[in-house]
């Protein structure tokens, strides 16, 4: 499956150029934004943790062995990228014990930063946004043209699709979820299962988001719509006016788009209609999400950049600094401006 199909169009034309991302680690930076205070006293170990070319659970299960705990006592917000430099927390819930030595955990790929106790476990979700320095090496393109891109970017935000690394190397997780779907059978191992039901929504949530995108109305209301403000769960319907809310034109207030799961969509009208007919084209898909017991949520389709800053540190380096909602994927707003080139390569665009 291409970029096109897994994702959707771009909102602001084709790609200005062409960069490498990801040549080293460093050119990928993201930083947890976690806005809970430590305590200081309880019996779960808050760890702020960089790591370098190392996968959350795997950061996870290195922690647990140093700590002398079983891998379930360990807690993280959400998961990293791999081929990155990323700091985020962990915790590890060790009742009546003192702090372990943790120092077994680091090396080259591990630093362990610093460390609070808790009265509670990190949970799942629990941090609010992730900060982004990305790099763009090998940059070539119009940079008057990028500038300007950018700035109609930090006004008017992006579609808030999931990228692609969702979806596994060329669709695959699709291609895997699409044949469990048609056998209405769910994979036994809890990962697995975890994994391609969150594809298959994302997919359904892509496919809406493109229509609206096409059709240019994924940035703003309509009656009928679910209305979400930019760090809330919950939504409300729009009618007349609330497609007039003014918190709509300075990107805190958006139109959704559905997680698919039991229950009906509680949009009406058109953008009803829409829904409705994108899950009818992946019937399996959507009744395999139903079947499941998942839920049906929303997620917003307009994301906002917060702290959006960019500049060229060499001729053919972009960088780019910005903040996101968790869960909102930084290589979306890159497809926007650049296709990216494999590293080693200076021809053959790829998706990312």
């Amino acid at each position: 499956m291409n970029e096109l199909q897994l994702l959707g169009p771009r909102a602001y034309g084709e790609a200005l150029g062409t960069a490498v991302l990801k040549a080293i680690a460093e050119d990928f930076q993201v930083d947890e934004v976690l806005d809970i205070p430590l305590s200081g006293d309880g019996e779960h170990l808050w760890i702020w943790v960089e790591k370098r070319g190392l996968n959350t659970e795997d950061a996870a299960r290195r922690i647990a062995k140093a700590a002398g705990v079983p891998l379930r006592t360990v807690s993280y917000a959400g998961l990293k990228d791999r081929q990155a430099l990323t700091r985020q927390w962990f915790s590890v819930q060790l009742p009546g014990k003192a702090d372990p030595d943790l120092s077994a955990a680091e090396n080259d790929t591990l630093k362990i930063l610093k460390t609070s106790r808790h009265k509670r476990k990190l949970q799942r979700g629990a941090h609010s946004a992730n900060g982004f320095t990305l790099r763009l090496t090998q940059f070539a393109g119009d940079k008057a043209a990028i500038d300007e891109r950018l700035q109609l970017i930090a006004k008017q935000g992006i579609p808030n699709y999931f990228g692609s690394q969702r979806f596994g190397h060329d669709g695959g997780n699709v291609i895997d979820a699409r044949a469990w779907a048609a056998r209405k059978a769910l994979p036994e191992q809890r990962n697995v299962r975890s994994r391609l039901l969150s594809t298959a929504r994302s997919f359904l949530f892509n496919q809406v988001l493109a229509a609206r995108v096409a059709d240019g109305t994924w940035q703003r209301a309509q009656v009928g719509d679910l209305l979400a403000f930019t760090d809330s769960r919950s939504f409300f319907p729009a009618g007349e006016a609330e497609c007039s809310d003014p918190r709509l034109a300075i990107l805190d207030l958006h139109p959704t788009g559905p997680q698919w799961g039991k229950g009906d969509s509680p949009a009406t009208g058109a953008v009803h209609e829409l829904e409705q007919a994108i899950a009818a084209r992946e019937e399996d898909l959507r009744d395999w999400l139903i079947n499941a017991g998942m839920s049906h949520e929303r997620r917003i389709l307009r994301l906002p950049i917060a702290g959006l800053t960019w500049h060229y540190p060499e001729p053919d380096i972009l960088q780019l600094e910005f903040v996101l909602p968790a869960g909102c994927f930084a290589t979306v707003l890159v497809r926007e401006l650049v296709d990216l080139v494999p590293v080693g390569q200076t021809d053959s665009p790829c998706v990312f």
